[in-house]
């Protein structure tokens, strides 16, 4: 099996290749999606834009439960740590993601204290982190991560010094929000300027007053009609053709309307994905909710569990060929399938059923609001999973990061 717990291998874009790739070379789409696995080949998201808290209640996530999820920035397989699952297994086709894994799971394991922890990925502007680094956790890591976090960049800077200044302005999804807020300030607008609101209801005018109108400016609009605009979301053309069914026709209008859930259905305090997005930091000391791993009062359960993590440079119907029947308990899909074809759709989820222990049960988002298995995959298989609509549809009320259309459980039919 392939375990990076030892040595990250980096492979090429191949695997991700086939995960995107849906038209020819060169055809317009077919350009447009080699751009995006191009891009998709450095570091996409250095926090996770998935809500932990609404995949642990759907997942009914409890101790002793083994666990298959794609790793991508790597909060959510933190946080499940909190719940004690016997084992997670976390696959990702971007070696970026991998290797930030790796160096959060050293973090935890060797950093001194959780302070230490806590300066090193929830604080901007530490200029000991490199520091830090080199003495407390280059040593435990593999040669593939060593290398990844110590290759310098152009200007003669190593990778891991991006933790001495502000690691989430980092990667795609880093420069999408940076983009953003240049974009508001061209007309006035500050984002950030929504942290002076005291309440729901201070945050719901700043938004439809000063922010919504941003998005009905005729520049944006036009921006936001290209399906490279929304690369930095880690979003691919055919998961963009997905998003927009679900406005009125124009992305301008979807995006506003995520961003007014995540400006308005939630108080700041208690959303950390909106201090990202809104003021481009975590919360201080006293200020509001941080991601689990950063939870003073979960780090000594994280650190204990944190060895019952194994990490796959793969994908995930790779990984699951490779298991006994019965063996998963729980499956984190988050929105990848939005990106697959009808055969991938049922190679995965053949894997996913004959893998499935009593009780399994499968969640993941989509861009739209529909599930995207009805009329995809074999009624034969789909008639082996029930779907629960109500949790769906609590998970997706209850998601703070906002951004997708639908939140899905489905639960194994045990005959």
């Amino acid at each position: 099996m392939t375990d990076v717990s030892t040595e990250l291998r980096f492979r090429g874009n191949s695997q991700l290749g086939k995960a995107v790739y849906q038209n020819p070379a060169l055809s317009r789409a077919g350009l447009s999606e080699r751009l995006f696995a191009f891009l998709f080949t450095g570091l996409v998201y250095p926090q996770i834009w998935e809500d932990p808290d609404v995949d642990m209640d759907a997942m009914d996530l409890r101790e002793g439960h083994r666990i298959v999820t794609i790793a991508s920035g790597g909060c959510n397989i933190l946080a499940y740590l909190t719940r004690s699952p016997a084992q997670i297994h976390a696959v990702d086709l971007n070696a970026a993601h991998i290797a930030l894994n790796r160096l959060k799971l050293v973090a935890i394991k060797h950093l001194p204290a959780q302070a230490d922890l806590f300066r090193f990925f929830g604080e901007a502007e530490v200029r000991t982190n490199s520091v830090a680094y080199d003495k407390f956790l280059a040593r435990h890591l593999d040669a593939g991560t060593r290398r990844y976090w110590e290759k310098r960049n152009w200007r003669g800077r190593r990778h891991i010094e991006t933790f001495d200044r502000n690691f989430y302005h980092t990667g795609l999804l880093g420069l999408f929000i940076a983009a953003g807020h240049r974009a508001s300030k061209l007309y006035g607008v500050d984002p950030a300027d929504i942290l002076k609101a005291r309440d729901l209801d201070a945050q719901r005018r700043f938004f439809n007053e000063t922010l919504a109108p941003v998005f009905d400016k005729r520049l944006m609009r036009m921006v936001l009609s290209r399906k490279s605009s929304l690369f930095g979301l880690g979003i691919p053309p055919a998961q963009y053709d997905s998003l927009i069914t679900s406005g009125d026709g124009t992305m301008a209008s979807v995006l506003k309307a995520r961003l007014k859930k995540l400006a308005c259905d939630f108080p700041l305090r208690d959303n950390y994905f909106a201090w990202q997005a809104f003021a481009r930091r975590y919360p201080g000391a006293g200020e509001g909710a941080l991601p689990a791993y950063l939870d003073k009062a979960n780090y000594e359960t994280v650190k204990a569990n944190a060895d019952r993590v194994k990490l796959h440079h793969v994908n995930f119907t790779e990984l699951l060929a490779r298991k006994a029947a019965g063996t998963v308990d729980r499956y984190v899909l988050l929105d990848a399938q939005d990106w697959m074809t009808d055969a991938q759709l049922n190679a995965l989820w053949t894997e996913i059923t004959r893998t499935a222990a009593s009780g399994a049960r499968v969640i993941f988002r989509t861009a739209a609001e529909e599930s995207v298995l009805p009329g995809r995959i074999s009624p034969t298989l789909l008639a082996q999973w029930r779907y629960n609509e109500e949790a769906s549809r609590n998970g997706h009320a209850r998601d703070r990061s906002a951004i997708y259309g639908g939140f899905h459980l489905y639960e194994k039919i045990d005959r």
